[in-house]
């Protein structure tokens, strides 16, 4: 039995069931319809993807290397967090449709993998992570591919099942004043993060 790859594996279900700006949009996109629920699903998991084959490849070391490409990254992901919260604002201040469901819309996939993809702190995550769970002696490309594989694969089966129970109790949550709270909310949770991504690398500059 391995126990380094079951340890992994309670790791990388931690760290794609944590709350964040992943979660959340794949909430706001569920609320509109369960086809761009999934796919926003879709796309958090095609940017895990990104990011573990940068750290297997080692590329993340280089933003690591290379603070200024670091904070130019936190830059445009703090920034386009900030655009999906001004989004979420401005649907929560517009009427419904007369049916009382939320206006249909798209880009989910684009959402889901942006909002994941723009964020460098998770490939200095799993350069940091990943190693820890390759044996002594093993070689290190196979392993590091089969852990990233496993997060991949965890992140494939957590935000669609977020998405696919979103849309099952849509039809309390699509009632016009529950749909604008959400809205509203998770605004509120989006332009916070992306403040936080914008200020860390800014204050710094600033100081």
């Amino acid at each position: 039995m391995d126990a380094q790859l079951i340890a992994f594996t309670g790791v990388a279900a931690g760290m794609v069931v944590m709350p964040g700006a992943d979660f959340t949009v794949v909430v706001r996109n569920a609320l509109a319809s369960r086809r761009a629920g999934v796919a926003c699903a879709v796309g958090v998991a095609a940017g895990l993807v990104v990011h573990t084959a940068l750290a297997v490849a080692g590329v993340a070391a280089v933003l690591t290397a290379v603070p200024a490409l670091f904070k130019a990254l936190q830059v445009a992901g703090g920034a386009y967090v900030l655009y999906l919260a001004f989004r979420a604002l401005l649907s929560a201040a517009r009427a419904r449709t007369a049916s009382g469901e939320p206006v249909v819309r798209g880009g989910g996939l684009r959402e889901g993998f942006l909002t994941n993809a723009l964020n460098p702190k998770a490939s200095i995550t799993f350069l940091s992570v990943l190693p820890q769970f390759v044996p002594d002696g093993s070689p290190a490309m196979p392993r590091t591919l089969l852990l990233a594989a496993i997060v991949v694969a965890f992140a494939l089966l957590w935000f669609p099942v977020v998405a696919l129970l979103v849309d099952r109790l849509g039809g309390r949550l699509r009632r016009p004043p529950v749909a604008r709270a959400i809205e509203a909310g998770t605004g509120a949770a989006l332009g916070a993060l992306g403040v936080v991504l914008l200020l860390e690398p800014l204050v710094p500059l600033v100081a």
